[in-house]
């Protein structure tokens, strides 16, 4: 298993087991902090990024502006649950580098798109990025809706950082 499944795997894994701790309610229950959104509403957004990239891995280009926003994912724990196992299946059976199109609209006054070359490994680099920074949005919001949900403490922290940490406590002792 290469290093980029093997981190997609703790990452979809941590997602399962903060979602299943959660009650329905909490899962849906909108967040001050997080400005009105919910834990659910941000696992779906990070969810449908890596949806994006398979189904752009099957037509050889990415646009994560076109996502389905399934409100399905946001609203019922089960989907969710669901959708990371379908993600885990792709992410498993990735087996090939490929050269993909991504495209990304950033002009806010026309409809034109930007794109670039990239692989469907340095994708799966931006969704893991992309789902920890969502993480960490989520650790927020499961410690207002539901303090009870006990994360692992590498929960939304980047590998990096996770290095980092470990070296300076090296250095304190």
């Amino acid at each position: 298993m290469s290093q980029l499944t093997r981190s997609c795997y703790t990452i979809l894994d941590q997602l399962t087991d903060s979602v299943e701790q959660l009650t329905a309610e909490e899962f849906i229950k909108p967040s001050k902090t997080l400005g009105g959104s919910s834990v659910g509403q941000h696992l779906r957004h990070t969810l449908e990024f890596f949806l994006c990239l398979e189904q752009g891995f099957e037509k050889g280009f990415v646009d994560y502006d076109k996502r389905a926003h399934d409100k399905s994912i946001e609203q019922k724990k089960e989907i969710a649950l669901r959708t990371i196992c379908a993600i885990k299946i792709f992410i498993s059976s990735l087996k090939v580098e490929k050269t993909l199109q991504l495209q990304a609209g950033y002009d806010l006054m026309g409809t034109e798109s930007t794109v670039v070359q990239t692989t469907v490994s340095r994708e799966i680099i931006y969704n893991i990025e992309h789902a920890i920074h969502h993480m960490t949005i989520m650790k927020i919001g499961i410690g207002e809706v539901a303090p009870h949900v006990v994360l692992p403490p590498d929960f939304g922290v980047a590998a990096s950082t996770l290095r980092y940490r470990k070296e300076m406590l090296k250095e304190v002792l």
